[in-house]
Formats: structure tokens, sequence, C-alpha cells
């Protein structure tokens, strides 16, 4: 695939996918917490209520999960997975209108919340674009490679996540709240878990093999096809509304995760923080897991004592810490800049750490406490993600430090 067009020329925003993709990504982040951080203050007290079209949950939901995600996904895929099936990078005509139409339909999509008719519009043209970008990547996870396991893994995942969108698209259209759940689980168990896992699956084995002395990658089929499976059923029972059976495959879930943390060790990965990040945001999702089947169990007995602590561990401890973590390392290693965690990113991502016990902690907490909990982990996030923003977000206006193309 061509690497350069006319359409991108003297705009580094275009030089590569990872670019425009990210930077979206980042500026979706900090609006769409700024809205719920905004809403934690009106359930406070301390702010007049939002007046959302929809549960705010669900418009959180939605927002999260299909829209601040999937631009950091694509940016991630468009740049890896061509390496990872031995071809050239994917040249712009091939992604960019996609890219504008998907980032078009968020912003529908937003003032949709209040305005009803614009969230149908705003989804059928995410999904339009979404579906534009997938049809590329399925032409590269698709190719004939001795092992294309993990690009087609990641296919499937988003995939899943164009599913997801359909869901909150029928929704949207007067569907049922059920749309909105099938478009939940979809997009958490269907497309950000399969994803994610897929990626570390593959990159958190190999990064540690260039780093730690004496390395021997684990990298076991069984595992990926356990988990993808584990992730479909998880997702599948949700939509059923039969929660209470999760346990059954996320309490092997999620042993596995944690086998595998160990055995890719996370302690000597330490002494390089880029890789260190990597491993701590992975030995977050066999924790998730196991809360989730801890809850799942508790259920069939009538006890619901964790609420959403099994969910915020694994989309703020696993896909935040991951997010923050690898686009860290794309960014640099794709700007010409050392490939190396700075004092700061490495200060942000432990404070990370402390928004997710934090949030965590929220979902245990007496109900007089959990709002204002809630309150300060989301404003932990938007501190972390603005301080960051700032650090990363220029570098993808400005050409490579390395005078190099890319």
């Amino acid at each position: 695939m061509a690497v350069s067009s006319p359409a991108a020329a003297g705009r580094p925003l275009f030089f590569a996918p990872h670019r425009a993709m990210f930077l979206s990504g980042g500026v979706m982040l900090l609006l769409v917490f700024l809205l719920w951080a905004v809403e934690l203050g009106a359930r406070a007290g301390l702010l007049p209520a939002l007046g959302w079209a929809l549960p705010p949950g669900w418009g959180h939901a939605l927002l999260t999960v299909g829209g601040v995600f999937p631009f950091f996904i694509f940016g991630f895929l468009f740049t890896a997975m061509p390496r990872w099936q031995s071809m050239g990078d994917i040249a712009p005509q091939q992604w960019l209108g996609a890219w504008r139409i998907l980032a078009l339909g968020w912003a529908a999509v937003i003032p949709g919340l209040w305005f009803a008719p614009l969230l149908a519009a705003g989804l059928a043209g995410v999904l339009y674009g979404w579906a534009r970008l997938a049809a590329v990547l399925w032409r590269v996870a698709f190719r004939s490679q001795p092992d294309p396991l993990h690009a087609r893994a990641t296919w499937l995942g988003v995939a899943g996540g164009g599913l997801s969108i359909f869901a909150w698209l029928v929704f949207a259209l007067g569907g049922g709240a059920g749309w909105a759940r099938v478009g939940i689980e979809a997009g958490v168990w269907w497309f950000l878990l399969p994803v994610f896992f897929s990626v570390c699956h593959r990159m958190v084995p190999f990064f540690s093999s260039n780093i730690i002395p004496d390395y021997v990658i684990v990298r076991p089929r069984w595992a990926l096809l356990l988990m993808l499976g584990a992730s479909f059923v998880h997702g599948a029972l949700g939509m059923a509304e039969l929660g209470g059976w999760r346990w059954v495959v996320d309490l092997p879930a999620g042993l596995v995760a944690l086998w595998l943390c160990i055995r890719w060790r996370p302690v000597a990965a330490q002494r390089v923080r880029l890789l260190g990040m990597l491993h701590i945001g992975f030995a977050w999702l066999g924790v998730a897991l196991l809360l989730s089947a801890a809850q799942a169990a508790g259920a069939q007995l009538g006890w619901y004592g964790l609420g959403l602590a099994p969910l915020h561990a694994l989309g703020i401890g696993f896909f935040g810490s991951i997010v923050l973590g690898m686009v860290s390392r794309v960014t640099l290693g794709h700007s010409g800049q050392p490939l190396a965690a700075d004092q700061l990113t490495w200060s942000l991502f432990l404070a990370m750490q402390g928004v997710v016990l934090l949030r965590i902690l929220a979902d245990l907490a007496p109900a007089v406490l959990s709002p204002w909990l809630m309150l300060a982990a989301v404003a932990g996030w938007l501190g972390i993600f603005v301080t960051w923003a700032l650090r990363y977000l220029p570098i993808y206006l400005r050409p490579r430090a390395d005078g190099r193309p890319g």
C-alpha cells in the first residue's frame, strides 16, 4: 500500500493514521468525561442537571465505549496491523474520508443526547465510517499469512464494535431499551475486551523479549481463544439478562489472565517504564474478571455488593491503563522521539492507578459517600488526561523530530 498522498502533503496530522485518530480520541475523551463530571456534580448537588434525552449512564457508556476508545483502537490497528501482516503502510486515501465521517458522526451524536433526532443521524454516520474503516482492515487481516491469528482476532473485535453501534442506532430509532443493553454488552465484551486482549497477547511478550534478559515468550493460542470465547459468552449472557451465570466463564478467564500476567514477568518489566505500564495495566484484567465472577456468583445468592466495581476495574484499570501506556509508546516511537516514558508520563500513569482504586471504592462505600468518591475519581481522570493531552496531542501536529516520514 502506498505511503504518501497529495491530500496529505504538508499536513502533519495526516502523515500517518495514528496522528488523526489519536488526536480525535484525546479530544473526545476530554469532552466526554467533562460532560460526565458535570453529571456527577449535578448528582452531588453542586451543579444543575444536564437533562439527558436518555438515561445518563447509557449516554456515558455510548460515548465512552463507542466514541472514545475506538479512535485509539483504529489509530493503533492502522499502524500495527500492516506490520503484523508484512505489508506497507495504509495510504491516507484509504482511511482519511472514513475518519472524517466517523468524527462528524460523533459530533452529531453528542448534541443528540439532548436533541433526539440528531442521535440517530449521528449514529448512522458513525456506523458508515466504522464500516469503511473495518473494510480496510479486513483486506489487511485476511491477507494470507503464516500466522494471521492476532490480526483476525482484532478484526472480529472491530466487527463486534460495529454490531454495538448498530444496536445503538436501532435504539435511537425507537427500538426499545433492550437494544441499548445489546449496545453496551457488545461494546464492552464483543469489541473492547477482544481487541485489547488480542493486542496485549501479541505485543506485551514481544516488547518484553526485547528488554528482559533470558526472556521466554509465553503466548499460547489456547489462551487467546479461551479469552475470546469467554468474552463472547459473557456478553451474550448479559444480553439475555442471565448475568448470574457469568461466573462460569469469568472465573477461568480471570485465572488465565492472572497466569499470563505472572508468566510475562511483570516485576522484571518495571526496569523500563513504558513496558512496565503495559504489564501493570494488563494485571487489572485478571482482577476485573475475578471480581465479575464473584459478583455473578453472589447474584445467585441475592448479593449485589460490588456494584459496578468489576466494570470499572476493567474499563479504567485495564482499558484505560493500556491506552495511556500503548498510545504514549506509539506516539513517541512514531514521532522520532526517544522511546522512554518521562517522569511526567510515569507520574500520570501511577496517578491513574489511584483513580482506579478510588472509583472501585466508590462502588463499595456507603451511599452517602459514593457520589463524592465518584466525583473525585472523574476529576482525577480528567486531570490526568488534560495533562497528558498537553504533553502528547501537539506532537500529532508536528513532523517527526528525526525528519523521517510518518
